[in-house]
């Protein structure tokens, strides 16, 4: 079942505090981005923030599944409504995430002409 795209923009919304929040649809449901750093997926209407050290710290009573079968666990926030602690669990998430990888660009580099 994909995610109701209302659903992702409320929690894009509930986060703007923690800075420039996307999303993009992937596979079906739908990637978040803080600054952009993958951070969560949402699938089937449920929110799963990835695994850090100070995300399990700050919120240890939160489950761990996995989005989708077959994909690593992440955390399960229920609790979409509480903006204060999802902004404070996202940043801290985020601070400990690498940052993305640059994007290659393609080479215009092309040569013509005869030797």
């Amino acid at each position: 079942m994909a995610s109701n795209p209302e659903l992702v923009a409320y929690i894009a919304d509930q986060l703007k505090g923690a800075g420039t929040v996307t999303y993009r649809k992937m596979f079906g449901e739908y990637g978040m981005y803080l600054d952009g750093k993958i951070f969560a997926l949402i699938c089937d209407n449920q929110l799963f923030i990835k695994i850090t050290e100070a995300g399990k710290a700050m919120r240890p009573e939160l489950e761990q599944a996995p989005p989708y079968e077959g994909a690593k666990n992440y955390l399960l926030v229920e609790d979409i409504d509480d903006t204060a602690a999802l902004t404070e669990l996202v940043t801290a998430t985020c601070k400990e995430l690498p940052e993305p990888k640059p994007k290659k660009t393609k080479s215009t580099n092309k040569t013509a002409g005869k030797a």
